[in-house]
């Protein structure tokens, strides 16, 4: 079994990676419930409907003021992230003993493509990324 993820969330980690370089990019990743999600992507069907599906991001510099003086993280959802991106742009393509750890660690390296993040458990091996056309259900504040 391997770690699936969103389309749509690979291409703007890939956008971010490149914006950052050369500066690595680090930044916490959560899921949702499989069942949850919307879209054509046949192989949906075939997935059990609590399996997690990586599906947001976390800006790393979110709510920067607040952590400085009240020592909170509201960058990170109050249950965490199940998951890590980064980058490396100078390679190489796998979990490095600089990178902060998660369950699953999203890699990507140069060219700045889809087809460059690779998934990592966290002592480095490499886990197959399944990569989904589905879109989570839109988010909205009452």
């Amino acid at each position: 079994m391997g770690v699936f993820a969103t389309q749509g969330l690979v291409d703007v980690l890939v956008e971010f990676a490149a914006d950052r370089e050369p500066q690595q990019a680090n930044v916490p990743l959560a899921a949702t419930p499989a069942g949850d999600l919307a879209g054509d992507d046949s192989r949906l069907t075939e997935i059990d409907d609590e399996t997690p599906i990586i599906t947001h991001f976390y800006l790393p510099d979110a709510a920067g003021s607040v952590n400085s003086v009240f020592g909170m993280d509201l960058g990170t959802p109050a249950g965490g992230a199940q998951a890590r991106f980064v980058s490396h742009p100078t390679g190489p393509l796998g979990v490095s003993k600089e990178d902060d750890l998660a369950g699953v660690v999203l890699v990507a390296t140069p060219p700045w493509e889809a087809d460059t993040v690779a998934a990592f458990d966290r002592s480095g091996a490499s886990v197959e990324l399944v990569v989904l056309d589905a879109e989570p259900p839109v988010e909205e504040i009452e």
